[in-house]
């Protein structure tokens, strides 16, 4: 594949649309064609994210009804969505419509929640509302790629932040069989989490030098978890999660307990993971307890192994904005476009952040 793919972002104004922003410009088979925003059509790029403007010199948003104008017929097409929960859908739909007018060949990564159930019952019960594409839920597969060695369907719902530290850290245990099929599940998420606009629970007199538990035990993530796992694993999991808010930007922190089924040693533990992982390009099993810091802005996930013989636990610390989002997204779009599945994401973390 020698030409360009024409990458368009939906829902580009916010944080995770920046983060694919940033990593479209690095990639080295991705061209931006649309940054798709409506309320900051005509807006230059490099005056919402400043840290983009050099890249972006002279490129504005567009509106959905224009994503298409720059756009040749029968181009290769990397739709990307950060569109928000239950607005991501309707919007992807109406892309896809407007894509056959041109030919297009088209493939989709979204970030939200909307096509993480293959099942429309399944997502309305937990979202609590009507989904906006419910004829595109069998054109859509939910897995984190490291759990999946290839996609059978066109386009890909991504697992989200928590989802994706979570199960980096759940299935190769549950998978094991070496401990009972439940987990209980500590997260702690940066405030990037919460999305750009501001809220009471994100405003920096809030967060700052503060830290609290939020929906303890009904996280509308928990479900999604729990059915993620049970396919990747085989074994019908059951997930108790309870998420923190933390005061620091960017990062996940997530700490997952489980009972051994007998006496456990840590090195046999430790095996379980390397072994699940041996192919997986960003994620490293760490011989001492993860860090943010060591994540931050990259890629990559790092777990580390405890165990008193008896209780297990599992750290796993991502960058919620890329490996849980946007560099996630990106990697699976790279695979859906038989791309390395390291094109435009093998940059470092810069550490000290």
């Amino acid at each position: 594949m020698s030409k360009a793919i024409k990458a368009v972002v939906l829902g580009a104004g916010g944080y995770v649309g920046g983060e694919l922003l940033r990593l479209i410009d690095g990639h080295p088979k991705f061209e931006l064609a649309a940054a798709v925003s409506e309320s900051q059509a005509d807006q230059p790029i490099g005056k919402t994210f400043t840290h983009l403007s050099q890249v972006f010199d002279g490129v504005s948003f567009v509106s959905r009804d224009r994503w298409l104008n720059n756009i040749p017929a029968g181009s290769d097409v990397a739709l990307f969505s950060a569109a928000p929960h239950g607005a991501s859908a309707e919007s992807i739909a109406t892309a896809l419509d407007a894509a056959k007018g041109k030919q297009l060949n088209v493939h989709v990564v979204d970030s939200s929640a909307d096509f993480r159930y293959a099942r429309q019952a399944d997502w309305e019960f937990v979202y609590k509302a009507r989904h906006g594409a419910p004829q595109l839920l069998n054109q859509f597969t939910c897995a984190v790629p490291e759990q999946l060695a290839s996609a059978t369907t066109p386009h890909i719902g991504h697992p989200g932040c928590f989802a994706t530290a979570t199960l980096l850290a759940t299935v190769p245990l549950i998978r094991s069989g070496l401990t009972h099929a439940e987990v209980f599940v500590s997260g702690v998420t940066g405030s990037t989490g919460s999305g750009r606009s501001p809220t009471t629970a994100t405003h920096h007199p809030e967060r700052n030098s503060n830290f609290y538990a939020y929906k303890p035990l009904s996280h509308r993530h928990a479900p999604e978890v729990a059915a993620l796992s049970t396919t990747a694993s085989g074994r019908e999991t059951t997930v108790h999660f309870v998420p923190h808010s933390g005061p620091f930007a960017r990062g996940i922190h997530v700490t997952v307990y489980a009972r051994a089924k007998s006496t456990l040693r840590e090195t046999q533990l430790r095996e379980v993971f390397v072994d699940a992982y041996n192919d997986a390009p960003f994620v490293d099993v760490v011989e001492t307890m993860p860090k943010i810091k060591n994540v931050v802005a990259s890629n990559m996930c790092h777990l580390g192994v405890a165990t008193d013989g008896g209780s297990v636990v599992i750290t796993a610390v991502i960058d919620n904005l890329v490996k849980g989002a946007a560099g996630g997204a990106v990697q699976w779009m790279n695979r859906l476009w038989d791309l390395p599945e390291t094109a435009g994401l093998r940059a470092a973390a810069p550490g000290w952040t």
